[in-house]
């Protein structure tokens, strides 16, 4: 078995007989998962801090997180509240697609208003979250973007009501 290591980080390779242009997840060691399990709880946690809670120096901690980084396990973002910068209408899209589900997921993605698309199963082939300023930029954008892109047979659309629970820290295997 092929295996290549970036400390503490094991993505395993291709010689398991796997599709080689699949990226295989990474396989962390204790001292990564506890990096990220503080970063989940507090992002901006300082290197100092998280030093001294994992038990390595600050440029072993500034290292281990760029790595982490670099190879796309975490990324640390500012999540906002929509409705603070003037979003005032979420939506949940579910769509039922015609031909290649990718092609109309990256359509979807490209999007600015859409912050979330999936390929599911189940009864829609794609599920896509939309942030808009009103009603009125929610049907421009379905009638407009959305209904217009090639391979979309339908939709249904789930305005929020409320947002109940929005969490980031599930934590690591």
């Amino acid at each position: 078995m092929k295996h290549h290591t970036l400390d503490g980080i094991v993505a395993i390779g291709s010689a398991l007989g796997k599709n080689p242009n699949v990226t295989e997840p990474y396989l962390l060691d204790e001292v990564n998962k506890q990096i990220i399990d503080q970063l989940q709880r507090d992002g901006r946690m300082s290197y100092a801090a998280l030093a001294k809670v994992v038990g390595l120096s600050e440029a072993a901690v500034r290292q281990r997180v760029q790595r982490l980084l670099d190879s796309g396990v975490m990324q640390i973002v500012a999540v906002t509240d929509p409705l603070t910068l003037g979003f005032t209408r979420q939506v949940m899209i579910g769509l039922k697609v015609d031909g290649d589900l990718h092609k109309v997921a990256a359509s979807l993605a490209a999007i600015r208003e859409v912050d979330y698309v999936v390929i599911c199963a189940g009864h829609y082939d794609l599920l896509a979250e939309l942030v808009c300023t009103d009603d009125e930029h929610l049907l421009h954008l379905l009638n407009d973007q959305i209904r217009a892109v090639s391979g979309v047979r339908s939709t249904e659309t789930f305005v929020y009501l409320k947002l109940a629970k929005q969490t980031y820290a599930w934590g690591t295997r």
